[in-house]
């Protein structure tokens, strides 16, 4: 098993920038998969991006894309979700999710067979 760590969130303006990360201390299956999920008070956990950890591919929900970022380090088996212009809708508890083994060609943004993390709140203010 491993755990995931979020952090980095906070407060932040409208059209502010936050730099989420979530560190792992392993992965136990080079072929995997990493995603960003978010859970706005009262919602349904809403997936936003994810990575392919077979060949870095990464995938992004239409609320998100050409907003945020995805991104891996796996020397520090870490990943990064970069979001710029924030919005207020934006205000959510991210969460980092893994699935080890994942064998697929995608991944899902769904949140079956993902691992979580603790979450972290991100409050954008208008």
């Amino acid at each position: 098993e491993v755990q995931l760590v979020e952090s980095g969130g906070g407060s932040v303006q409208a059209g502010g920038s936050l730099r989420l990360s979530c560190a792992a201390a392993s992965f136990t299956f080079d072929d995997h998969a990493l995603g960003w999920f978010r859970q706005a008070p009262g919602k349904e956990r809403e997936g936003i991006s994810c990575l392919n950890g077979r060949d870095g591919r990464t995938f992004y929900a239409d609320s998100v894309k050409g907003r945020f970022t995805m991104s891996r380090d796996n020397a520090k088996n870490s990943v990064t979700l970069q979001m710029n212009s924030l919005k207020a809708e934006d205000t959510a508890v991210y969460y980092c999710g893994l699935i080890d083994p994942w064998f697929g060609t995608t991944c899902p943004l769904t949140p079956e067979f993902y691992a979580w993390g603790q979450g972290t709140l991100v409050t954008v203010s208008s």
